[in-house]
């Protein structure tokens, strides 16, 4: 493909920064795997706490809350009161979609079909409404049954939100091709808008560099690098080009400032944040990285409020949960993403047990991460 052309200056431009160390670098334990998918779901029900933080608009709130119910270490996350919402079940339905090892048109086919399956398993999980549209109208099993019309308010979550594994999918910087073809096409099933489906591009990345041990503060800038990668990937399939040329730059410039204002557009770090960064502070900066004034409901922002958690608070599980899933706003989503991540990068290091070992699709969420293990590092 032209498009993929650029990705040997990419890959040379990720070289100056460490990916060669990354690509030599030995697999990880399928452990990491495990706690990527499970402690993903984790972030979600934590964040969600069937519906009644999901919708809080005061992260102090929510705080004081988790501190009469004796704080996080006991936190039994399991049914009926800490359900997983739609984020981990069509986190799933991508999942076990990729876990088939199915490529290109049969993965689109086999992707729609789970999407449309999955809608069923939503009572009681509030899946948003540009999912619930998408959803409606895909057609698996037609031709190009996968695609939807673009739709000018698909800025929402939605795709971001079930895209972490494809970043455990295809883990290597020469996975990037795969990566980016994947995040878009099963992105824009439900959010046909740059600013809905780049966000499944960034919560895969993010991923990707999570296993590969990439240094945080590099994250920002190669999303940014990839990007351009992204539109002439999205220019060479030929669907709905003008408008998502359009509709390209927000998602680009919104980012351009959060780097900015982190110190970290070149990747230099370390991270600079506000002297104040409290529970109030943070639903207050976190409403100013939205589009609609309710922090990570959108492409861009929610996998920006995981990445501002994983740069705050380092290798722990409670100031990560403090952080990227007990704030104002959509704190499942945030919180299903920065879960995933960070438990690529540490594990189930401090993480207690009771806010994993029962989840809802404990089982199911297992068998996946075993599945996307073998066909990412080839090892039984």
């Amino acid at each position: 493909m032209r498009w993929w052309k650029q990705v040997t200056s990419l890959l040379s431009w990720f070289g100056e920064r460490g990916a060669e160390a990354a690509m030599e670098s030995p697999a990880p334990s399928r452990e990491t795997y495990q706690a990527a998918m499970l402690l993903s779901a984790a972030g979600d029900a934590l964040g969600y706490r069937n519906q009644r933080w999901e919708y809080c608009e005061s992260g102090p709130q929510i705080l004081q809350e988790l501190c009469e119910l004796g704080g996080l270490k006991q936190i039994q996350a399991q049914l009926p009161d800490w359900p997983v919402s739609d984020d981990t079940v069509l986190h799933l339905a991508t999942a076990e979609a990729l876990a088939t090892g199915k490529r290109q048109e049969s993965l689109w086919q086999d992707l729609a079909s789970r999407y449309v399956e999955a809608m069923k398993d939503m009572e009681g999980r509030k899946p948003g409404p540009t999912s619930i549209l998408g959803t409606s109208q895909l057609r698996p099993g037609e031709t190009s049954g996968y695609r939807i019309p673009f739709n000018p308010k698909a800025t929402g979550c939605g795709a971001a939100m079930r895209s972490m594994c494809i970043g455990l999918r295809y883990p290597r910087p020469s996975d990037l091709q795969d990566l980016i073809q994947v995040s878009v096409e099963s992105g824009r099933m439900t959010h046909n808008h740059p600013t809905g489906y780049l966000g499944a591009v960034a919560s895969a990345l993010f991923t990707a560099f999570a296993v590969q041990k990439k240094p945080l503060a590099l994250w920002g800038c190669e999303l940014m690098a990839a990007l351009p990668l992204v539109l002439e990937y999205v220019q060479s399939v030929g669907v709905d080009t003008e408008e998502n040329v359009q509709a390209w730059p927000y998602f680009t410039e919104k980012w351009t400032w959060y780097l900015t204002e982190r110190g970290l557009f070149k990747g230099e770090g370390p991270p600079r944040f506000p002297a104040k960064y409290g529970p109030a502070e943070r639903d207050v900066v976190y409403k100013s990285f939205s589009l609609d004034s309710w922090a990570g409901r959108s492409g861009h922002d929610a996998p920006m409020i995981a990445y501002d958690a994983l740069l705050a608070t380092g290798g722990c599980w409670e100031k990560l949960c403090n952080h990227a899933m007990f704030h104002a706003g959509d704190s499942d989503s945030t919180g299903v993403i920065a879960g995933a991540c960070w438990g690529a990068m540490y594990g189930f290091l401090g993480v207690p047990e009771g806010n994993y070992n029962c989840l809802e699709y404990k089982s199911r969420i297992e068998d996946a991460a075993d599945k996307l293990y073998t066909l990412a590092w080839g090892t039984d």
